[in-house]
This record gives structure tokens, sequence and C-alpha cells, in this order.
């Protein structure tokens, strides 16, 4: 009897149970661990040529005496251009070396920003923003029509070294969305045609025009200016004449 009730009160709770919905678990495209690779380990080559060099004084003479290691940033920063888009760890060992600052110190900054690319990337790194006002305005589009113009997934690389496809959150345009970075260009006001069209002239070595592609200048209304579209008034406008 006792077992039997147990058992009735069991089968019905599971049929009152309410399914608990959720959206995918996502994570980045990026490892934020270091791995040794044979073109990442504490031998790979790396000093800064003569000429970065100089960059790297100039940019630590603006911080005062005691707080040069601010500098990190900007100078993880300038390695990471040398190298080609990445920041090894040879890279992080020569600016922990030039700001005397402890290397566990470089790589918590390395490894918080997602600005700094702790893996080889090809030639044109497409950094594409899902966030909620590009993916209103079709991101998921042209996220899939990169994925099919250059046959890779997020976090993967061409067979040619060219493209590297990230997904990134916000990156400041949403006005202009949706849109991509490419490099240290944006591209905005996408379509799919608008996107494959970048995607062949990088292929072919051209330089597509960066900003807005439906026209606009800059993040002005789409449907034109609603304000400040007349001559401003001169001097003395509805002042009375008595005065």
């Amino acid at each position: 009897m006792i077992s039997s009730f147990v058992k009735s009160i069991g089968i019905s709770a599971a049929r009152n149970v309410r399914s608990i919905q959720h959206s995918a678990v996502l994570s980045s495209d990026n490892l934020f661990v270091h791995r040794d690779s044979t073109s990442n380990n504490v031998d790979t080559s790396f000093e800064f040529t003569s000429d970065n060099l100089k960059r790297a004084e100039a940019i630590m003479s603006i911080y005062p005496d005691g707080h040069k290691r601010a500098a990190v940033i900007p100078l993880l920063d300038l390695a990471q251009r040398q190298v080609g888009g990445w920041l090894p760890l040879s890279a992080m060992h020569a600016v922990a070396k030039l700001l005397s600052m402890p290397r566990m110190r470089v790589y918590e900054v390395a490894t918080f920003y997602t600005m700094y690319m702790r893996n080889p990337v090809g030639k044109y790194h497409i950094q594409v923003c899902t966030t909620t006002p590009c993916w209103l305005r079709g991101s998921e589009e042209v996220m899939d029509a990169i994925k099919n113009k250059l046959g890779i997934k997020v976090g993967e690389t061409t067979k040619d070294n060219l493209f590297t496809l990230s997904e990134v959150e916000c990156l400041g345009a949403c006005v202009n969305a949706p849109m991509f970075q490419v490099n240290d260009d944006y591209y905005e006001d996408l379509t799919v045609a608008d996107t494959e069209e970048i995607l062949d002239m990088l292929s072919e070595g051209k330089k597509p025009r960066a900003g807005p592609r439906s026209g606009r200048f800059a993040a002005e209304p789409a449907g034109g200016l609603t304000s400040l579209n007349a001559p401003p008034p001169g001097p003395g406008f509805m002042v009375r004449d008595d005065l």
C-alpha cells in the first residue's frame, strides 16, 4: 500500500515538473590558458625592432616615474602588431623585461583583454559582433555568409592563412548594426552582399572602403537628418529690436 502510494506520488510529480528552457552556452573561441606549441613557446624568437623600441620608449615616457608599468597595455599591443596580429609568450616576456615587471602580471593583462590574440591569426582577422543590436539587424546572416564564403567556423583560419574568424561582444557601433571589424577597420550597415564584396576585395589584395555601407557618412539617422538640416541663423536671430 505505502509503496504504491509513494510510486503514484512520484509519477504525479514527474508529470507536473516544468521543463526548464535555456539558451546555448557560448564560450570564447580564444584560449586564454597558455599551451606550448611549435610557434608559441618560451623559446620563440622575439625582440622589439629598433623602430618599435623607440615607440615603446615614447609610450613609457608618457607615464610618471614609478608608474611605467601602466604602459603594459599599449606595449602588448605594439608587440602584437609587430608579430602580425597575435601575441606569443616570448613577446609578453619582452614587455615584462622592458617594464621591470613580473611576468605573471603581464600574463594577467594579456589573458584578461580579448584584444590580445594568444594564437596565430590570418592576415585578415574578422571579428563579427553578434550582441543584441547587431543580432536584431541581421548579424546571423552576416556570420553565415562569412562561414559559407570562406569555408571556416568561428575560431578557425583559412588554409591559406588569409582569414581568421572570431565572434565578439559589442564593438561600439550599435547605430550602424550589423557590423564587423577587420584588423583596425570597421565595416558597418552590412548586408550579405556587402559582406561577400568585402571578402572578395580582401582576397584580391584590395582595400575595401571602411565605414557604413548604406550611404551614411557616420552614425546619422538612417532616414536622413531630422535636425541641423538648414543653414544656421545669423547673429541677432529672434532678439528683440529694442535690445
